[in-house]
């Protein structure tokens, strides 16, 4: 996640998703952004209006008098046949929860269902709202998920903050530059403070849908995307900028970088599968891509995570 759109996160999350996939590994993603980018890259605007847009999308979960009322989460789940025609091939799956573009206006939506008159039930409507996507998690229907993905909007709202409590680890793609690296704190300090709130709310007794545990996101690290390189590395720049958010220690920085390829990122057009699995075995970013996996791998090692 990052509060900056334009940095390459749904790129990132599509193809880290597909390698993963790739090497035999059951994935599902889950696609917050209203934007809609991580749906359309496995299905197209034409599959996505005829099949999924009016019942099969995340948003149709979000509403209702609270989410999960009137439908599973799993119900929702999506195989997409393109992509999984390719990982079946080692073993893998990779699923989907498709977005919808009025996703916009679930923020509002859950922001109504906070209201309370004691201190007791606005507590425990803000563990029932924050907890809500972990909680359907926690359904027997995902326990055979080696990772789950959630692409968030790029924004600190309720459906974000929702994404955060049902994850283990936060991963946060930026361009090298000025503008998109400005958050990166300030996104540390929004994180911190709503697991603080969060456990805070447990701590007093009041226990929401999620249930009585606590929550400790760790962030993953930053990745550079987007980068422009020059005999080999990222031109001065951009490594300065690296260099920059490294020695800040606000959160991990990747050693993996992806740089900017737009010929090669147009592959992912409406054939469905991500650039990471047709492209070139040797084209370096095929080679930059399999290195943030596996060093994404490497990050979260230890058990079963979500970022």
């Amino acid at each position: 996640m990052n509060y900056k759109g334009g940095v390459g996160k749904t790129t990132l999350t599509a193809n880290l998703a597909a390698e993963i996939a790739n090497r035999g590994h059951r994935v599902l993603m889950i696609d917050l952004d209203p934007q809609t980018n991580l749906t359309f890259s496995f299905f197209t605007v034409e599959e996505w209006n005829a099949d999924l847009r009016n019942t099969r999308t995340i948003q149709r979960w979000y509403d209702g008098e609270m989410p999960g009322r009137d439908i599973p989460l799993e119900q929702l789940v999506l195989t997409p046949e393109r992509v999984n025609a390719k990982v079946k091939e080692n073993a893998g799956q990779l699923d989907l929860i498709s977005s919808h573009l009025g996703l916009i206006n679930i923020d509002l939506q859950l922001a109504a269902k906070l209201g309370a008159t004691t201190l007791g039930e606005s507590k425990r409507k803000f563990l029932q709202v924050h907890g809500c996507l972990a909680a359907a998690l926690k359904s027997p229907a995902f326990a055979d998920y080696d990772l789950v993905l959630i692409d968030c909007p790029p924004n600190f709202g309720l459906v974000t903050k929702t994404a955060i409590v049902a994850s283990e680890y936060i991963l946060v793609p930026a361009k090298a530059d000025y503008l998109s690296t400005l958050g990166i704190g300030y996104l540390r300090h929004s994180v911190d403070k709503l697991v603080t709130d969060y456990n805070d709310y447990l701590g007093h007794g009041s226990v929401g849908e999620a249930g009585g545990k606590r929550i400790e996101p760790k962030f993953a690290g930053v990745v550079f995307t987007m980068t422009q390189i020059h005999a080999g590395q990222p031109i001065n720049t951009q490594r300065m900028q690296i260099e920059n958010t490294r020695a800040l220690g606000d959160m991990p920085v990747f050693r993996a970088s992806v740089r900017n390829s737009p010929r090669y990122f147009a592959e992912a057009g409406p054939d469905g599968v991500p650039p990471v699995l047709v492209g070139a075995i040797d084209d370096p970013v095929s080679r930059e891509l399999r290195a943030l996996s596996d060093e994404f791998v490497e990050a979260i090692a230890g058990g079963k995570h979500r970022s």
